[in-house]
C-alpha cells in the first residue's frame, strides 16, 4: 500500500509544482497562464516547463507570468518579454529564424546526406567489376592443413 501511495505521489508531482499561492482569482487568466507556463523551459531543470517544475526560478517565472498577465499583457507580450530577459534558450519550442534555422535544419540535411552517401555507395558496389576467386594452390591448401592440425 505504501508502494502504492508513492508511486501516485511521484505521478502527480508535476501537478503540484503550481503552488495554490501562485493561481490567480480569473480563471481565464490562469488558463492563459498554465498555457504559457507549458512553453517555457525551467532553466534550473532544462527540459521540464515552468508550469511542472519544483525549482525556485521556476516558480519566479510563474509568477512573472502571472504578474504581466494581470498587468494586461497579451500571451505574445508575456513571452516577448520573458525571452527579452532570459533569452531565446527559455522557449521549450525556440523559433526557426536566426541561428536556430541552422539547428531546425540541420536534422533533415544530415539525413538526406547520409541518405546520398549510403545511395552513393550502393551504386558503386554495384557497378564495381566482379572479383573471381582463384582456387587455391598447393603450398596454399597444406599450409593450411597444417594451421587446422595445431
Amino acid at each position: 500500500m505504501k508502494r502504492l501511495a508513492l508511486a501516485l505521489c511521484l505521478i502527480a508531482a508535476p501537478v503540484w509544482a503550481v503552488q495554490p499561492d501562485e493561481i490567480l482569482n480569473d480563471p481565464a487568466l490562469e488558463a492563459r497562464a498554465r498555457d504559457i507556463s507549458k512553453e517555457l523551459r525551467c532553466l534550473v531543470c532544462r527540459n521540464e516547463n515552468i508550469d511542472d517544475s519544483h525549482a525556485e526560478l521556476a516558480r519566479d517565472l510563474r509568477l512573472l507570468v502571472r504578474e504581466r498577465l494581470t498587468a494586461g499583457d497579451s500571451d505574445v507580450e508575456v513571452v516577448n518579454y520573458i525571452v527579452d530577459r532570459y533569452g531565446e534558450y527559455v522557449l521549450l519550442n525556440p523559433t526557426a529564424r536566426g541561428a536556430n534555422w541552422l539547428l531546425w535544419a540541420a536534422g533533415p540535411m544530415m539525413l538526406i546526406a547520409g541518405m546520398g552517401l549510403g545511395l552513393g555507395y550502393l551504386r558503386r558496389r554495384q557497378s564495381a567489376p566482379e572479383q573471381k576467386l582463384e582456387a587455391l594452390s598447393e603450398a596454399e591448401k597444406t599450409r593450411l592443413a597444417e594451421i587446422m592440425d595445431d
